[in-house]
């Protein structure tokens, strides 16, 4: 029996690598409450929000989406959902449609990973497997780069007269990202 309960998540509660990054975690509310303005405040009699996303890093998804290419969709899918806290950010990689793919596929500002795509066998296919780090340009000199975890460096396109790889930007192949 595959127990997916015992695997780590395909997710961080905060990236760790990164330097001067504020996921804004609260502590504000102790200083304030049990004050005479807070007594009288409106926003104490106001709904309660939601828990807020905040701080959460799914590169080992990516990672783990990445390394099941040509596996079953179904059976990725399925140890892919019960080791994640919600479902939605398969998707941000994996096409279903035709009209969903891409070749790249950005998460976050410099993190940049092969559109995924399920084919009419039921095979997790990349979109476009001819494409790779060294067909992409970085969008600024001051950053670190990266496609499918693998640093890419080169002009930028302020130096550059080549555009950037990205969402929305034509990628070397020619088609729409």
């Amino acid at each position: 029996m595959n127990s997916h309960a015992s695997k780590k998540p395909l997710y961080r509660k905060v990236n760790t690598k990164a330097r001067n990054v504020h996921h804004d975690f609260g502590g504000d509310y102790r200083h304030e409450r049990n004050t005479k303005n807070n007594e009288r405040s409106e926003e104490t009699r106001r709904a309660m929000h939601g828990k807020h996303l905040r701080g959460l890093d799914y590169t080992p998804l990516c990672r783990f989406l990445l390394s099941k290419v040509g596996a079953d969709w179904d059976q990725v899918h399925s140890e892919a959902v019960a080791r994640l806290d919600r479902p939605e950010p398969i998707f941000w990689l994996v096409a279903l449609r035709e009209d969903e793919k891409k070749d790249v596929v950005r998460i976050g500002d410099s993190s940049y990973y092969s559109g995924l795509f399920v084919d009419a066998e039921g095979k997790l296919r990349v979109v476009n497997p001819a494409l790779g780090p060294e067909h992409m340009t970085p969008t600024c000199p001051c950053c670190t780069h990266t496609f499918n975890g693998i640093r890419f460096a080169g002009q930028s396109k302020e130096t550059s007269s080549n555009p950037p790889v990205g969402p929305g930007a034509p990628s070397r192949s020619g088609t729409a990202s």
